[in-house]
């Protein structure tokens, strides 16, 4: 049977060059890489994961650590990044924690990452303080992808500035005339929790009080962040003493819950009641929702993007541990208007 040995003495290169050749890492130079190639195709040698990992202590897989699996940004920012590493010669391997504090621990403390995987990134997923002894133990290098404000030693962070996008969303609506605004935001202590919600609900406080608007508590609605939290939060609303006149939502999956809920009551969007989210999802488009858009699927190819480097065994720069934050900008649609009466 054939081992990467074999094709690493008839191309005359090390096992850990044969390793890097196949996997199309940038590393290795042209010659050398036809070099080994034709020495695999002569020895008719196919690599296998595990023969990789032997050649140089690596297993060519990236950890990636989600709150769950069916979010619209998570999705689009780990499709960008999966294509990056693919096209490095690196997997993914998906590890979902949510609001589970025993898979959370599991995966920090008992799951061997070191040796399971290359490198880790965190997608919006929370980093507790309490986590980075666990995290700094891994010897691991990583990226932290629109995960809160704590920052990891070591790892670049790729972000937007989700207080400042809460506070587009509801300068806009105040811009509009209304005063009655509602926030529905995703609750961090669900399951499908999102340390990104918060922050744009920080936004929307500030925007407020800029304004010189009090906060009203019964407009103030944490809830499981996807649609059908979103539904049920308006139905919340609506049934007030004096429902809002606008809905900002910390997400397009809970905006869209929003309209969802406001057609079923009856009620006309946006002459009745406005709603804005925050992301553009995919579908924002079609059903008229207006948005703070951000870049999610970029977000994940910068993320990608940084873990090249230490991947190849090349030390990080000082550049490259620096936090990336991305631009967001306003996407007006069919769903927000002046308030009733204006």
């Amino acid at each position: 049977m054939t081992t990467i040995d074999d094709v690493a003495r008839l191309a005359g290169v090390s096992t850990a060059t044969v390793s890097r050749a196949l996997r199309g890492l940038p590393t290795v130079s042209e010659a050398t890489r036809a070099r080994v190639l034709l020495a695999a195709e002569q020895l008719r040698y196919t690599a296998s994961p595990s023969a990789s990992q032997l050649a140089g202590g690596k297993t060519a897989t990236v950890a990636v650590i989600v709150p769950r699996f069916t979010s619209w940004f998570v999705g689009t920012a780990l499709e960008a990044a999966e294509a990056v590493l693919h096209q490095a010669g690196y997997d993914l391997l998906l590890y979902k924690v949510g609001g589970r504090e025993h898979a959370r621990q599991r995966l920090l403390h008992r799951a061997n990452l070191p040796k399971r995987v290359d490198a880790v990134m965190l997608v919006g997923t929370a980093v507790r303080a309490a986590d980075l002894a666990a995290i700094a133990s891994l010897a691991l290098p990583g990226v932290t992808v629109s995960s809160g404000g704590t920052v990891v030693p070591g790892w670049p962070n790729i972000r937007i500035d989700d207080e400042a996008a809460g506070r587009t969303a509801t300068d806009h609506l105040l811009g509009l005339g209304h005063h009655r605004i509602a926030c529905v935001w995703g609750d961090p202590n669900d399951d499908f929790g999102h340390p990104a919600h918060a922050q744009r609900r920080h936004g929307y406080h500030a925007a407020l009080a800029a304004a010189g608007l009090p906060p009203a508590p019964e407009l103030d609605v944490p809830v499981r962040a996807d649609a059908d939290g979103g539904r049920r939060a308006t139905e919340e609303l609506l049934a007030r003493a004096e429902p809002p006149t606008a809905i900002f939502a910390t997400c397009d999956e809970l905006a869209m819950g929003a309209l969802h809920a406001l057609r079923l009551a009856r009620r006309q969007v946006p002459e009745e009641v406005s709603v804005i989210g925050v992301d553009d999802h995919d579908l924002a488009h079609v059903v008229g929702l207006s948005t703070v858009a951000q870049p999610a699927a970029e977000q994940g190819r910068l993320a990608a993007a940084t873990l090249l480097a230490p991947l190849a065994g090349q030390p990080r720069t000082a550049a490259d541990l620096a936090p990336v934050t991305l631009p967001t900008w306003l996407v007006v649609r069919e769903s927000t208007g002046p308030p009733p009466g204006a």
